[in-house]
Formats: structure tokens, sequence, C-alpha cells
């Protein structure tokens, strides 16, 4: 798994509860009802991941 792919897990994790972002091929384990709130957090945790590793470069 790439460093990226490994952070995006992470922040699934984190703050989507998801076990894991690979499709499995069933409806209930594929859809999720996300409050917004949720959401919002992963998307700030996966833009600072992109700035914190621009800043790297």
């Amino acid at each position: 798994m790439t460093t990226e792919a490994n952070i995006l897990e992470q922040i699934a994790r984190k703050h989507l509860g998801l076990e894991t972002l690979n499709e499995r091929k069933s409806d209930s384990l594929d859809f999720h009802d996300l409050a917004v709130w949720s959401i919002e957090a992963a998307l700030k945790a996966a833009y600072e991941a992109g700035q914190a590793y621009g800043r790297r470069s």
C-alpha cells in the first residue's frame, strides 16, 4: 500500500468509522450513512495531509 493510500485509510477509519476503502461487493459493507460533520472532518484531515506532504517536497 502506498503512503498516500495508507493516509487515506487512516483518515477513513478515524473520521468516518470505515474499516477499509476497498470495495467489498456488498451494499451493507460498501454504502454508509455518514454525518456531514464527519465528512467535513475527513476532508479537512485530507487537506492538511496534502499540505504537509507538499511542504516536505
